[in-house]
């Protein structure tokens, strides 16, 4: 029977729509802070190196993996390798948990360009960024019609298919976020005072002698902050670069798509970098704030800071903060249709191979009402300010900031701190140690020559995988604490060891040296 998931129209538009899924909030309020806090351009210096070895093999990995194999991350596994078959099922779930709080924020967004846009209709005197956004969070009704909202857009775009939902959406949305950004970092930049916040991200030392953070962190924790921000900006182990390759055609260089995905998404963190945290730091200078006390990372800097600067333009910052969160909405969306996709490939593959008809519309519409149903139960919980968090139901005596204050921590930990690290590890260890680089080089010369073969090789056999030892045991650190920096390192070492032996003792192994 007909398969319905249709394919990209083009080259142009799988590429907007892979970069799309790859700029996300994590651009916004996570790169540049984490940029500034680790060093500047020292961080960004490890990061395009991680970026290189680490993130664009991957990246053509995955790529080449779904167009090999035709089939979303669950189909693939299955139909490459013995031992590893069963990370498909993180790929889908990683999506599934992420999108309960990213559709909560694509809300946010939804609702604070609303409100920049009443006060740009009707001149309503300004509110203090804090005080919407404990006025947000604390109206649990609100943001569950919000997050309906923001579902329903991204349903709208999904049933529409590939080339008739996805691609046409990202070739509007794509260059509009482009240009949007680029008139926000003008405005940013001729703030007085905004240099400051350029130095915060850009000059070695700067974030300690300019009062930012009290101490520098060490290489280690440069290292494993670089790699958890570019693993999640790329939107890797996620399932979305190998659905999303699923649907190219075997004339597509993968090799030339992953470098300019990597570089684009590299590219526009930066500039959302230039764009918010010069604003930010300008605006905490005017108002006499310590430049230490300046929220410049996370939902506080998206929806408290940028907020207050936006008011403080007067009339025409209604203008802008329409610009700005607009802006942010739409790399949500692009973000969150390819993890919706991930999901409903699942159900288009598996009734494609039981010989069934399967209708997209109605498998789009079952999966975002799942996801609703997640969804709901953090945005009541607004960031742990209504009393269901999960140490409040857990009866635990005390909330640890990254994993148990509020359900957004939480599902991002099971997602990001977990399941995201542990499945790009074994997808690397798979193909470098069982399957044997050769089996995706194969499907990568493709389109493209043989000049990446020992560079992909050694990578995928090597440096990526030791890459995600420390990726994972910064990950674990983050969201649990310090102290658990020793225990991540133990695990990520024991998971590689592991995953090394099972992969190299499968009869695949054996087959591939035929």
């Amino acid at each position: 029977m007909e398969n319905e998931r249709g394919s990209w129209g083009s080259n142009i538009g799988f590429l907007l729509a892979a970069i799309g899924s790859a700029v996300g909030l994590g651009n916004i309020w996570g790169f540049p802070y984490k940029m500034g806090k680790s060093g500047g351009f020292t961080f960004l210096i490890v990061y395009l190196l991680l970026a290189a070895f680490v993130g664009f093999t991957i990246m053509m990995g995955e790529l080449a993996l779904g167009r090999k194999t035709g089939t979303g991350p669950i189909g693939a596994y299955h139909a490459v390798s013995k031992r590893f078959k069963w990370i498909g099922w993180l790929a889908v779930f990683s999506p599934f948990i992420i999108m309960s709080f990213y559709s909560v924020l694509g809300g946010y967004c939804i609702e604070y360009m609303s409100l920049n846009l009443s006060n740009l209709a009707f001149q309503n005197p300004a509110i203090s960024g804090g005080d919407l956004f404990h006025a947000m969070l604390t109206n649990p009704l609100g943001s569950v019609v919000y997050t309906i909202l923001f579902l329903i857009i991204c349903y709208l775009i999904n049933r529409g298919g590939i080339s008739g939902g996805i691609e046409k959406f990202n070739n509007v949305g794509m260059p509009s976020l482009f240009v949007m950004l680029v008139i926000i970092i003008i405005k940013s930049l001729s703030m007085p005072g905004s240099i400051e916040g350029l130095k915060f991200m850009f000059v070695p030392g700067y974030a300690v002698a300019g009062g930012f953070i009290e101490a520098a962190p060490g290489i280690s924790t440069v290292l494993a902050t670089a790699g958890g921000q570019m693993f999640f900006s790329l939107s890797l182990a996620m399932g979305a670069m190998i659905t999303y390759g699923s649907y190219l055609g075997k004339k597509e260089n993968l090799v030339r798509n992953s470098a300019i995905i990597v570089i684009s998404d590299t590219t526009i963190a930066i500039m959302a970098g230039i764009a918010v945290i010069p604003a930010a730091v300008a605006y905490g200078i005017q108002q006499g704030i310590p430049v230490g006390e300046i929220a410049l990372g996370g939902p506080s800097l998206l929806f408290v800071t940028l907020q207050n600067v936006f008011n403080s333009m007067g009339g025409v910052g209604s203008l802008f903060g329409v610009i700005f969160y607009l802006l942010v909405l739409i790399a949500a969306i692009t973000s969150a249709i390819s993890l919706i996709e991930v999901i409903s490939t699942f159900f288009l593959d598996r009734a494609a191979q039981a010989g069934r008809k399967a209708s997209r519309p109605k498998i789009v519409l079952l999966v975002c009402l799942a996801i609703l149903v997640e969804a709901t139960l953090v945005a009541v919980d607004g960031l742990g300010s209504n009393g269901i968090a999960p140490f409040n139901l857990l009866g635990m005596e005390n909330a640890v900031t990254g994993w148990n204050d509020c359900w957004l921590d939480f599902m991002d930990m099971l997602s990001e701190g977990l399941a995201m690290p542990l499945g790009a590890m074994l997808m690397s260890i798979m193909i470098g140690w069982e399957i044997r680089p050769k089996s995706m080089l194969d499907e990568i010369h493709s389109g493209a020559g043989s000049g990446i073969d020992g560079f992909f090789s050694i990578c995928m056999m090597l440096i990526a995988p030791l890459g995600m030892v420390l990726i994972l045991s910064g990950q674990i650190s983050d969201f649990f604490g310090g102290n658990f920096r020793i225990a991540g390192y133990i695990i990520g070492i024991v998971v590689y060891v592991i995953g090394v032996a099972v992969a190299v003792t499968s009869p695949m192994r054996k087959a591939a040296h035929k």
